[in-house]
């Protein structure tokens, strides 16, 4: 009798209790992920592998995790705690020509349902991932009509060589010349993914024999790219010409940026040196110059953070899940380190640590772990190898700004790892001593110098590293002295050694005498001096030629943040975000914790304003550890005050805190905090807070604070006057009113340039939540994004808003802007934007005076 159409016959040496012929379909056509999940269950169940219940179990799996393996293969199978309803190992395998769409940039062709008891399907696993570095016989079982082909494909156990031969050009191409300066590095790299990722087709990059996925950050950036290199862009799939043409504007697009970026560090590198040379000769440690500045103190130096990662395998299933949670994790834990980044240090170095969050969807990286997983090897171990030979590979190439990106890599692969086994964590710097010193450090990760404790570190020397590193650009940015590229010497230096560091000029200075120590510190007083004439400027208040005066607060996230921001001219914190508290960590800060954080950031103000925001979870900030439901759409979902409303136990440990340092640490009448809440849309909502409040409040005996609420949804701004009567002030979001007014969705890759808080429409909304509280005698704050744009805060101020919260590193260019302007004149250009009919010609009106 002659085989069905849709099954196999099972060479000789197959797994037949696993794969038999029943459960292989070929030529599947489902009409999406949901309706393939169901149909490969249906042939586990008519196998006997399963329970029926556990198809909904599967399904529950695709609603926590991606079953994505990569390269055009699923592997959908239920949740670890419903194994009892597998009622033997079996595996069932669609193949869908048409392909079906597993998640956003996701198109599965093979669908491997797994049922496992024990894990006697690993064999399958493994031959499928052996498969994934044979892209041309895998992409051939995606439509081969001879079954037997396919179960061949899945019976071998022989490893797949990789072909050496190129890949073809897809069906539609372009030509490109790279022309930025400095080659494909991470940041633009990233961009390129994020485009190609919007996309359902398959798009590729090749450069003379190697190509790369273009949806694969690690392999864009392991072509190695330089500028005058040539290379072909190119694509397939329904939509092939569509993400071709978002490509190109896409990679064309970032050419202005990369050249202006480049030529800027050229002008710097072009400025006279002012470092320092001491009055007699000294033994120094050369290096690289990364931060200008001197530092003078004791080093302190790093021990080699060899990690040994012990090799423990565990059944597969279960160390998938543990991966696919690490992943999950740190990718959130990046999320909120790239917002905090943003708002301390700006867009630019936020973008490093946006950049690393994508290497967590790089397929090849993922999938090489889990080639290592169905190995046999554990779940640490192998993602730790994964990261280690991808790493070496970035670091052999021949491109100085490239091969640095290992250390990127390195680093989140760290954080991974953490994730997976937090015995596996390791700190920057973990056995600081009180005092200031230097730190001496192998190399230094990203992350570990953006929290830096500057109180305790007041230089920074590496062994390894180079001037265009992350670590660099931070440690610039944070006004830290640092070299690197010291060498293994400086890893030699005993712990107390005195030294000089001189950021200028690379050079560590060893065992200065009293003299040199003496003329170190002259030279540091004549640069104070200098830099306190700067600041004094900054300090001085954002008022118009014509009296009128605007408060310029910062938004911080922590007290040890205040000092940098008064330093910049700040004269209050307009905004402080308190999810900081609740992210990077297991469980939700206490009461005691939360009210030492806001006192503390009201200590460091001395007296001067503190709006803090309360708990504003949901959308793009989620926090693991409050287990929040999954929504389909978080951005319209229960979010800000709807969460507070839902969740008293976070509402009022939260209004506790704040009322005990009100009491306790503010003014004689707590006037120096503010409270406001996040995401308010209708009046119930003000008033049920508002009555939490006072309730709080008076059990505390603590003194009544001014209660303010974001306008961060047109609801609230159409209904200002009515909301005015209720609440103290407001406080703009202009980042998320403009999301929610134009219906953009401020991460989309291809949207995200359109969403312009200039936009006549947020103008508009803007003026009518104004309008609504001057009614009522109420003030209106920004604490958006266009606050810190010197033209959007002259804009805003023409339209009646009162103060302006923004990274402090804005706040200069703002206060001189708004300093050189007159009131009228702002007020007119004001309601010439409102009778714009783009954002571009909004922009357009910038000719300095407005």
């Amino acid at each position: 009798m002659a085989p069905d159409a849709n099954t196999a016959i099972i060479p000789t040496g197959l797994p037949t209790d696993l794969l038999r012929p029943d459960l292989l379909r070929l030529n599947a056509s489902p009409a999406g992920k949901e309706e393939a999940i169901r149909e490969a269950a249906q042939l586990l169940i008519a196998a006997g592998c399963i329970d029926p219940a556990y198809a909904a179990s599967m399904l529950r799996r695709e609603a926590v995790a991606n079953t994505f393996l990569g390269h055009g293969v699923a592997i959908p199978h239920g949740m670890v705690e419903d194994r009892g309803l597998v009622r033997r190992s079996g595996i069932a395998v669609l193949q869908v020509p048409g392909g079906i769409e597993w998640n956003p940039g996701q198109t599965a062709h093979l669908v491997v349902a797994i049922a496992a008891q024990s894990d006697a399907h690993i064999a399958v696993l493994r031959r499928l991932t052996r498969l994934m570095q044979d892209e041309a016989r895998l992409t051939a079982l995606f439509t081969v009509t001879d079954p037997t082909a396919l179960a061949a494909a899945l019976s071998e156990d022989a490893p797949v060589t990789a072909p050496t031969t190129p890949g073809g050009d897809l069906a539609e191409r372009f030509d490109w010349v790279v022309d930025y300066p400095t080659g494909l590095h991470a940041r633009p790299a990233t961009a390129w993914v994020e485009t190609a990722r919007a996309s359902a087709a398959r798009i590729q990059v090749r450069h003379g024999d190697l190509v790369a996925d273009a949806k694969a950050l690690v392999a864009l950036l392991q072509l190695g790219l330089r500028a005058g290199d040539s290379v072909v862009v190119s694509a397939e799939g329904e939509d092939a010409v569509a993400a071709l043409a978002r490509m190109k504007a896409t990679i064309t697009r970032l050419t202005a940026r990369e050249k202006a970026d480049a030529a800027a560090a050229a002008q710097k590198s072009r400025a006279p040196v002012r470092g320092w040379t001491p009055p007699n000769p000294l033994p120094a440690v050369p290096g690289i110059a990364a931060s200008p500045g001197l530092a003078i103190g004791p080093v302190h130096v790093l021990p080699r953070a060899a990690v040994s990662v012990p090799d423990e395998p565990v059944p597969l299933i279960e160390g998938g899940d543990r991966l696919h949670e690490a992943l999950s994790l740190t990718r959130q834990s990046l999320k909120a380190l790239a917002d905090d980044t943003a708002r301390r240090l700006g867009p630019s170095e936020a973008a490093i640590f946006t950049a690393q969050a994508e290497i967590l969807n790089d397929t090849d990286l993922v999938t090489l772990a889990c080639q290592l997983m169905v190995e046999g090897h554990g779940v640490a171990w192998s993602w730790h190898q994964a990261v280690e030979r991808t790493a070496a590979g970035l670091a052999a190439l021949d491109n100085p700004v490239l091969a640095a990106r290992a250390a990127d890599l390195r680093d989140v692969g760290q954080r991974v790892l953490a994730r997976i086994d937090p015995a596996l964590r390791t700190g920057g710097a973990p056995d600081l001593p009180d005092t200031p010193c230097i730190l001496i450090a192998e190399d230094l990760s990203p992350s570990d110098t953006a929290a830096l404790d500057m109180a305790r570190v007041i230089g920074l020397a590496t062994a390894q590293g180079g001037p265009t590193s992350h670590t660099a650009i931070l440690a610039r940015t944070l006004g830290l002295p640092a070299m690197v590229a010291g060498g293994a010497a400086l890893m030699e230096l005993a712990n107390g050694t005195p030294a000089i560091l001189d950021g200028q000029t690379g050079r560590l200075h060893l065992s200065p005498a009293e003299a040199d120590i003496a003329d170190a510190r002259a030279w540091i007083a004549r640069e104070d001096a200098r830099k306190a004439e700067e600041e004094a400027r900054r300090g001085l208040p954002a008022r118009t030629r014509d009296g009128h005066e605007v408060e310029i607060g910062a938004n911080v996230n922590r007290p040890d943040q205040v000092a940098v921001a008064l330093s910049q001219g700040a004269e209050s914190v307009g905004l402080m975000r308190t999810e900081f508290l609740f992210l990077e960590r297991g469980d939700a800060p206490g009461e005691d914790e939360q009210y030492e954080t806001y006192r503390d950031m009201l200590t460091a103000l001395e007296g001067r304003p503190l709006i803090v925001r309360a708990l504003d979870i949901g959308g793009d900030k989620q926090v693991p550890h409050l287990q929040l439901p999954h929504e389909e759409n978080p951005f319209l979902g229960v979010r800000g005050a709807r969460l507070l409303l839902r969740r008293p136990e976070l509402l009022e440990t939260q209004l506790r805190a704040l009322y005990r340092a009100a009491k306790d640490g503010g003014t004689k009448d707590g006037g120096a905090l503010s409270i406001m809440f996040p995401m308010i849309t209708a009046l119930g909502e003000v008033q049920a807070l508002r009555a939490a409040c006072e309730r709080i409040r008076a059990e505390l005996d603590a003194p009544a604070v001014p209660l303010g609420i974001m306008v961060e949804v047109p609801a609230a701004a159409i209904q200002a006057d009515v909301l005015a009567r209720h609440v103290d002030f407001f406080s703009i979001g202009t980042n998320d009113l403009t999301q929610y007014a134009l219906a953009i969705d401020r991460q989309h890759p291809e949207l995200a340039a359109e969403a312009d808080s200039l936009h006549p429409a947020v103008l508009r909304l803007i003026r009518l939540t104004v309008e609504g509280a001057e009614r009522h005698g109420r003030w209106v704050g920004v604490c958006g994004g266009i606050a810190g744009d010197p033209f959007g805060a002259a804009l805003l101020t023409g339209l009646g808003v009162r103060e302006l919260s923004m990274t402090p590193r804005d706040i200069p260019a703002v206060k001189d802007r708004l300093r050189g302007s007159e009131l009228s004149a702002l007020r007119q250009a004001a309601q010439r934007a409102l009778d714009c009919e783009t954002a571009d010609a909004v922009r357009a009106l910038d000719g300095g005076e407005a």
